[in-house]
């Protein structure tokens, strides 16, 4: 509820301010139009909350939120600024106000460009993993990363999914794999795209984990067993595609004479998402001295039981979608995770978090959805 409390606040005061200072006079038609987006994002709130087409009026919310409210509140607050130094600093009050407008201008264009295309901007990041233990006949072994897919977002637009498998293929991977959050809800959203996914394809498979997501628990109105179904769908779904599920489970990657260990746990991460993890279990019958991957969900997961308690060589996350907005290395996702883009490494141990395929929200600027393509070489 917080989640849509404090946006909705953030829209309401900027409001006030503008329309007490700038639009008070500017006649009822001006003002009528002025106040319908406070109007729809209360209203979209209001049913996104309720579960009355939920997916619908969220999505309403956010385009409110990002390309008129956000815009309205640097406006405001750079205006405030100018007000308070106007004492100090001459007609500093109308620079601000120049100033403002033109930053608003700049964000709404921004916001724009990623609810229209920049959420279907796949994008190849190329990472080269060097280690030691990388047995040799796996140097060049290049694995594709997919991560949080959130399916759902993409009904409307089936044909960004046919072009996202196209990019993936045309890569020519060794593996495919998926870090979870399939969908936003529900099974239902695979409905429609099953055949699709089933067409990717590498040599030793598609494998995939389950994210915070994928146990169907924010699927409204409905009962613990129903969102149980949807959750055991899932994955039945996921099977029937091709894909490797991998539940508190290892697989082992041959090459010839030489092998690497996979390991896929089930989600794990902060105390606000569910925690099914068993790595203990996951770990079960592989050697002390293979070179390990490990597929989980959350990267808090990392810090929370890999490093100093594992020698697990990579670990694969996602789950923070870089809050689907970067600029250069800025996101304000590091608010909320110590790792939430990029390869990090602590001692001799090494986390990849990829910043999202999808999203829950068809809006992303700058955290492009990213394709990771992972390139294992032996040092």
């Amino acid at each position: 509820m917080w989640f849509i409390i404090i946006p909705l606040l953030l829209i309401i005061i900027p409001d006030i301010y503008i329309w007490n200072y700038f639009m008070r006079n500017a006649g009822t038609i001006v003002n009528i139009i002025y106040w319908v987006p406070l109007i729809l994002a209360i209203i979209s709130a209001a049913c996104g909350m309720a579960g009355l087409y939920q997916e619908r009026f969220m999505k309403l919310f956010f385009i409110v939120l990002l390309c008129i409210a956000f815009p309205k509140l640097v406006f405001a607050l750079v205006s405030i600024i100018g007000k308070m130094t106007g004492f100090i600093i001459p007609y500093s009050a109308t620079i601000a106000n120049i100033a403002g407008s033109i930053l608003a201008v700049v964000l709404t264009g921004m916001s724009v460009y990623g609810f229209s295309f920049g959420w279907k901007k796949f994008t190849v990041r190329e990472v080269d993993f060097k280690s030691s233990d990388i047995p040799s006949e796996f140097s060049g072994y290049r694995i594709i990363q997919l991560s949080d897919l959130h399916i759902g977002t993409f009904k409307n637009s089936p044909s960004a999914i046919l072009k996202l498998i196209e990019k993936v293929n045309a890569l020519d991977a060794d593996m495919i794999l998926f870090t979870g959050d399939l969908v936003n809800t529900t099974s239902d959203e695979l409905n429609e795209f099953t055949d699709a996914l089933s067409r990717l394809q590498a040599k030793d498979g598609v494998y995939s984990i389950l994210g915070n997501h994928d146990y169907c628990h924010y699927l409204p109105n409905k009962t613990a067993a129903e969102r149980h179904v949807h959750h055991e769908r899932l994955k039945n779904l996921q099977r029937e595609m091709g894909w490797k599920l991998l539940l508190n489970e290892n697989s082992i990657i041959r090459k010839g004479e030489s092998r690497i260990s996979l390991i896929g746990v089930e989600n794990d991460g902060g105390p606000r998402f569910p925690s099914y993890s068993d790595l203990k279990k996951a770990m079960t019958d592989i050697p002390d001295n293979d070179f390990k991957i490990l597929m989980t969900h959350d990267p808090s997961h990392w810090r929370k039981e890999i490093i100093d308690n594992t020698n697990i060589q990579l670990t694969l996350s996602g789950h923070t979608h870089a809050m689907q907005f970067k600029i250069g290395n800025f996101s304000p996702s590091k608010w909320a995770y110590k790792e939430w883009g990029g390869l990090h490494k602590e001692n001799d141990q090494h986390l990849y978090v990829n910043t999202g395929t999808g999203g829950n929200v068809p809006f992303r600027y700058g955290a492009w959805p990213e394709i990771t393509l992972i390139t294992l070489l032996n040092e």
